[in-house]
């Protein structure tokens, strides 16, 4: 395992993050926190962790600079500019693209809240560098006009107990034309801070970015399953599952 903190530059910022790589690893994913949170969110180290265990390799990062998040504590003025934060994110992937240990793998984009959103205009500005988008309780509205542009193989997790976000994320789902699966985890909420449903979002997470690494194609929509998928002008979502 190859474990070390990197300056990651991107634009006008050189920003903080922790590179993982087991050895042999298939690829990386890349993590986009959401506001008021960091890359020592436990909730995100939890996920990648179980994702290294799976021979993935992790980069968790800060899409903003020391100063910028103390400024953003007082003034919640970055926490929702999800340009600069894409930028930013677009930054890290040029980087991994370019960095020996990295060069060549397969970058997933793993964003939570705001990050979500980060993650999708990202990946709709550089369709040939992102394997596939994971969202858990993302703002993936937020993405806008980029939805539709995105290419990339999408997976959105939300809580059973988060109707507003579900909501959300239906509509978002709406937009995509790229293959996308929509799973609800029953009983948890926003945070996803009850028992088991956290693991449950790393192991469906890694083992969608197996299947993409892979090469697997995206299920078609079956109304008594957990999944579904669309093409363009295909079904847009799935119906919520176990």
């Amino acid at each position: 395992m190859i474990s070390r903190t990197v300056q990651v530059p991107a634009g006008d910022a050189v920003l903080t993050g922790d590179l993982d790589l087991p050895e042999g690893a298939g690829a990386v994913v890349l993590f986009a926190h959401g506001s008021g949170s960091s890359r020592h969110s436990p909730r995100n180290r939890m996920v990648a962790g179980r994702l290294r265990a799976g021979g993935l390799g992790t980069l968790l990062i800060d899409l903003l600079t020391e100063a910028e998040e103390r400024r953003d504590r007082r003034t919640a003025e970055h926490r929702f500019d999800i340009g600069l934060l894409g930028r930013r994110l677009a930054g890290a992937l040029a980087w991994l693209r370019d960095t020996p240990g990295t060069r060549g793998l397969p970058v997933a984009l793993f964003g939570a809240s705001t990050g979500a959103a980060a993650a999708l205009v990202a990946a709709a500005e550089h369709p040939d560098g992102v394997l596939t988008v994971v969202s858990r309780g993302g703002r993936p509205d937020l993405a806008g006009d980029a939805l539709p542009r995105v290419a990339a193989p999408v997976l959105l997790l939300v809580g059973g107990h988060d109707p507003e976000v579900l909501r959300l994320n239906e509509a978002a789902a709406r937009a995509l034309r790229a293959p996308h699966t929509l799973r609800v985890i029953p009983g948890a909420s926003h945070l996803f801070e009850e028992p088991g449903t956290l693991e449950q979002v790393a192991e469906t997470t890694r083992d969608w970015c197996l299947g993409r690494l892979a090469g697997a194609g995206v299920p078609g929509e079956r109304s008594d399953e957990s999944e579904g998928g669309s093409g363009e002008g295909g079904p847009r979502h799935a119906v919520p599952g176990p």
